[in-house]
């Protein structure tokens, strides 16, 4: 997978409005410079300019300059325009169009804003350029954030990094990753992957006005700001789980879904496993469907061509669900000159992503210290707070905030409503072939504008699945092992218990799989999660050390003593191989893959695990 990284930065100060258009119109008294263009019969003059939009315009703006022979440069948010080089003879014209506001001659200044060392505005990556990818500020100026809207995020656990610790920002719900039964560990990301996604969907600085999103043009801020995340953890600090947790995870949030006003109405996955078997038989993507008929948006990640296949992973290939591939932006703002990246999966004709979101080289928050952090530095972005990640991941997480705005706007809207309200209104990419962009870049403006699509059109014809098949086939081909080589395979869950897929299936639907902290017959964590008050377990006014994860002590902890295929979980290494192969969809890190990596070269055998048990 050839995915790389560029980091190159202009250290800058905030410009005001106000200074920024006088300096405009200085440079329109004193002439702005020209460019020449070759064209059929002759020269024609192009003239740098500044191209300000009407609240709301959408590309209508952009569109314009294109259509006049002209080139879209860099956008400035907080003018809520974009500098352009069009023919002289089309000013007018522009001047006059739909959704423009002023047309200004350009002169040598440009907008600054700085924030740890680097310059969001610069940058078409940064998390500035990501929401004006997709419009996101449509939604903003509108009044709508997120807020109220819970996003269940099923990952490696979120840290309480700034950006993410505001008051009821980030809830913990149940920690299923081989480290919960470790209060140091349980919850926190010591791989840094879930701190990333929820970045993307959710964060916010705490210095972002209320109200003020759309010109805040510093500080950090996910695509559904006010949204809440619900962190499920399941993946340790090598990415590495079995299908059986995720599968636990997905019906824990099915089953508190309304818990103590959580409200949660989306539930991201990012990740994915090369099943072989229909989605319709797999339990992973009946879990998924579950959810999806409870009335929760499930957006999931097309997968990074990790596995050698056409086939969408598991379970995006469900059709049910919004399957979500990558863009590369190509450092635009403009979709004429997206593409969609190799490593981003295409499906097989018959399923094929729904549609594609920015994830090339998406800066989001950094978790210091964490698996990521320390082998790959070169993600760093800035001084020290920012992170680049590269894959359908990171799309599947801009999707999902999309949903939360969605869902803040339109309350009562369906799972089936949203998907096809999204889908109805993306932007078909020039430069990119119909499988691998599905119905093509999502787009806000045009969502929020469009009608709610009527309720028996947007109902999806697929067969429901069942969930009756094999989980060890919804593994696919790579496992959990431990530190002899020995995997977990089978039918079985990672405490070597029976799977029935005849009784999970039934008790998942009706929502009994999860019953005083037992999931198919196991006290899965050293709490009860029935009955008990998780909401509120917010980091507010807490620190994050950045501490290594490397070295540390493992010991007087127990796995109750569990076995499977023989082998005892105490003392048992859990490094060196992750589920899906690529760790959560094969992301690049600094250009490098994180698969098949073991956590910083560290054994954990040789640890004595015995002195706590799980119930």
């Amino acid at each position: 997978m050839n995915v790389m990284w560029g980091i190159s930065w202009n250290d800058s100060k905030k410009g005001a409005l106000a200074a920024l258009c006088a300096a405009l119109m200085a440079a329109s008294l004193a002439g702005a410079p020209n460019a020449q263009r070759a064209m059929s019969g002759g020269m024609e003059d192009l003239v740098s300019v500044i191209v300000r939009e009407v609240r709301g315009s959408g590309s209508a703006p952009e569109q314009l300059v294109q259509d006049a022979g002209g080139d879209v440069g860099r956008h400035m948010r907080i003018i809520r325009g974009f500098e352009a080089k069009v023919p002289a003879g089309a000013l007018d014209s522009i001047r006059r169009g739909d959704g423009v506001y002023s047309v200004t001659p350009n002169g040598s200044v440009h907008l600054n804003g700085s924030v740890d060392g680097y310059d969001p505005n610069a940058d078409p990556t940064s998390w500035l350029g990501t929401a004006q990818s997709i419009k996101a500020g449509a939604f903003w100026n509108a009044g709508y954030t997120g807020k109220g809207i819970g996003v269940a995020l099923i990952d490696s656990g979120v840290a309480p990094v700034q950006g993410l610790t505001s008051p009821g920002k980030v809830v913990n719900g149940a920690d299923l990753s081989f480290e919960g039964q470790l209060d140091r560990f349980r919850h926190v990301d010591t791989y840094g992957h879930g701190t990333h996604m929820a970045g993307i969907i959710a964060g916010r600085d705490d210095a972002v006005q209320a109200g003020k999103e759309n010109s805040d043009n510093t500080n950090f801020m996910g695509i559904a700001p006010d949204a809440h995340i619900l962190n499920v953890k399941v993946a340790s600090s090598n990415g590495s789980t079995d299908v059986s947790q995720v599968i636990a995870a997905i019906d824990w949030v099915v089953q508190h879904r309304n818990d103590n006003g959580m409200n949660i109405k989306v539930l991201n996955l990012s990740f994915g496993t090369d099943s072989s078997q229909s989605y319709v038989l797999d339990p992973l993507s009946y879990a998924a469907e579950v959810a999806w008929r409870k009335g929760i948006v499930v957006v999931v990640a097309a997968g990074n061509g990790s596995y050698g296949n056409a086939q969408l992973n598991n379970p995006a290939y469900n059709p049910h669900l919004i399957a979500v591939g990558a863009n590369d932006t190509k450092g635009t703002f403009d979709t004429a000159d997206d593409t969609v990246p190799e490593w981003s999966e295409r499906g097989d004709g018959v399923r094929n992503p729904d549609l594609v979101a920015p994830g090339k080289s998406v800066v989001s928050l950094r978790d210091p210290n964490s698996y990521a952090d320390q082998n790959f530095p070169g993600g760093r972005v800035g001084n020290s707070r920012f992170f680049k990640g590269s894959g359908t991941s990171q799309a599947a997480a801009v999707v999902s905030g999309a949903a939360a705005l969605v869902l803040q706007q339109r309350p009562g809207i369906t799972p089936d409503q949203v998907k096809k309200l999204l889908t109805s209104t993306a932007s078909p990419l020039p430069l990119a072939d119909p499988r691998s962009q599905g119905n093509g870049e999502l787009n806000l403006n045009k969502a929020l504008k469009a009608s709610t699509p009527p309720a028996l059109t947007a109902v999806q014809p697929y067969a429901p699945a069942t969930g009756l098949g094999s989980l060890e086939a919804a593994r696919g081909t790579v496992h959990v092992v431990d530190d002899t080589g020995a995997a977990l395979t089978g039918e079985k869950d990672i405490f070597g218990n029976p799977w029935d897929g005849q009784s999970w299936s039934g008790q998942s639907w009706s929502g009994q799989s999860w019953s005083g902290g037992m999931w198919n017959g196991q006290s899965w964590s050293g709490q009860s999660w029935s009955g008990q008050s998780w909401s509120g377990q917010s980091w507010s006014g807490q620190s994050w050390s950045g501490q290594s994860w490397s070295g540390q002590s493992w010991s007087g902890q127990s796995w109750s003593g569990q076995s499977w295929s023989g082998q005892s979980w105490s003392g048992q290494s859990w490094s060196g191989q992750s589920w899906s192969g690529q760790s959560w969809s094969g992301q690049s890190w600094s250009g490098q893959s994180w698969s098949g990596q073991s956590w910083s070269g560290q054994s954990w055998s040789g640890q004595s695990w015995s002195g706590a048990e799980w119930n």
